[in-house]
């Protein structure tokens, strides 16, 4: 059974829990235990998710009866749901073969607040990818590029032997942050930024709003406190209506 890994922004939790629980060609849904996704396990589930929690160093004995290191092709996970559609579509088109019907999802959502720290994001991206894929068929990298530092990752991993895949909006382009994501891409963003222009403008997602208290206690960042709010060069939140 292929295997499809998502490496995930915390701040995306909202948008991956919708994905995977309208997904019905999920065969086994394991997520990656670690202490950032309490909130996600909760969505999951309320969603009527069935899954397994389990360790990272773990997960390869758990998709041992059922993964097949040489099968290097995804199935179809969500044919109407476009980004995981895409995925799969793509790697049909490039091996040329049939794909099946189901497939295995491993979820690792990072922590929040990464972006906090460029160079340390980079270094938790590329460590997980690295662990991740001797027994992935595919990553998904659920990202943005977040201030550029993770547009590379094609070039960078070139040799890896398991194909990377990347959110992008109607473009085709890679999606700058979680906020074009939620904007439905990055002209969508530009637009929104054009609109707001001459007014200092802070866009929330519910996300965002709810874990702005979070960020500041575990960061420790200036850039996740009130006085950050109060601060005389914004004058505007932009509330963003995710639908979820």
């Amino acid at each position: 059974m292929p295997v499809l890994s998502i490496i995930a922004c915390g701040m995306l939790e909202d948008e991956l829990a919708h994905v995977l629980s309208r997904d019905c060609e999920i065969k086994k849904l394991i997520v990656v235990e670690n202490r950032n996704s309490f909130g996600f396990l909760h969505k999951l589930r309320s969603g009527n998710c069935i899954l397994r929690i389990v360790p990272l160093d773990r997960v390869h004995m758990l998709l041992k009866d059922g993964f097949n290191p040489d099968f290097k092709t995804l199935t179809k996970v969500l044919a109407p749901f476009p980004i995981l559609g895409k995925v799969c579509a793509k790697i049909e088109s490039e091996t040329g073969k049939r794909v099946r019907k189901r497939v295995n999802v491993v979820v690792n959502l990072l922590r929040l607040g990464l972006h906090a720290d460029l160079e340390l994001l980079k270094s938790e991206v590329y460590k997980n990818i690295r662990e991740m894929a001797p027994f992935s068929d595919g990553i998904l990298i659920f990202y943005g590029t977040c201030g550029h530092v993770l547009e590379e990752l094609d070039r960078d991993f070139i040799d890896l032997g398991c194909p990377l895949f990347f959110l992008k909006d109607k473009n085709g382009e890679i999606i700058e942050d979680c906020i074009g994501a939620a904007l439905g891409g990055n002209d969508s963003y530009a637009r929104a930024m054009l609109a707001c222009r001459v007014k200092g403008t802070i866009y929330l997602t519910p996300m965002w709003a709810s874990s702005w208290k979070k960020l500041e206690k575990e960061t420790g960042s200036q850039d996740f406190n009130y006085r950050y709010l109060r601060n005389p060069r914004y004058c505007l939140a932009a509330k963003i209506e995710t639908g979820l």
